[in-house]
């Protein structure tokens, strides 16, 4: 039987359009997402470079852009948060040992914060034993690393373990290291309906 869950954030809890980014970006001059702004964000996804570095890395490729414009441009994914996901989130720690881990930066989290009040989002944390983001880890999924830091941490048993997460590859990496998954398709499926999977011993 599962006991612990642990969940993505971005597209599991809140909503995103990762196209308004790259829309945002074009508009202000961008040719094509490319090579060098992947290292960019993985960069500042493990907390390896500053904001100011990594909005500067920006403006080299777009350079009559604005800082601001850049920001506005970046925050641009960031959509809503349904208040019925906190809700089923809130009698689910209830029952279940909960964590968070996503692959994000210190912006997209800020502006989540800001944009939602402390009221909602100590509230959402508070579901959580612990919250992880990739920029204060220095790691980021798929990498095996992070998975096995949650399970050292908190002497996690694989097996009585469930990872949530939109994107296939971190699901992947966590089912080899023997996690229970469930890889959300994003527009078909909610968290909300976990218990409908009856494949997974919850």
């Amino acid at each position: 039987m599962i006991n612990t869950i642990i969940f993505d954030f971005g597209d599991i809890f809140i909503n995103l359009d990762k196209q308004a980014t790259i829309d945002a970006l074009k508009k202000l001059g961008l040719k094509e997402w490319n090579e060098e702004l992947d290292r960019l964000n993985i960069q500042f996804e493990k907390g390896q470079i500053s904001r100011e570095d990594f909005l500067l890395g920006f403006q080299r490729q777009i350079p009559n852009a604005s800082i601001d414009q850049i920001l506005e441009a970046w925050n641009a994914i960031l959509l809503d948060f349904p208040l019925q996901r906190l809700e089923f989130l809130q009698k689910l720690s209830k029952k279940y040992r909960l964590f968070l881990l996503s692959n994000t930066d210190s912006i997209h989290i800020d502006t989540f914060e800001k944009e939602n009040g402390i009221s909602f989002y100590s509230d959402f944390y508070q579901c959580f034993e612990k919250v992880y983001f990739s920029f204060e880890m220095g790691m980021r999924k798929p990498d095996a690393e992070i998975y096995n830091y949650l399970i050292d941490n908190h002497e996690l048993s694989a097996k009585h373990t469930l990872f949530v997460d939109d994107k296939k590859e971190n699901t992947d990496a966590a089912l080899l290291l023997g996690l229970h998954v469930w890889n959300l398709q994003v527009g078909q499926e909610d968290v909300v309906n976990l218990f409908s999977r009856k494949e997974l011993p919850l």
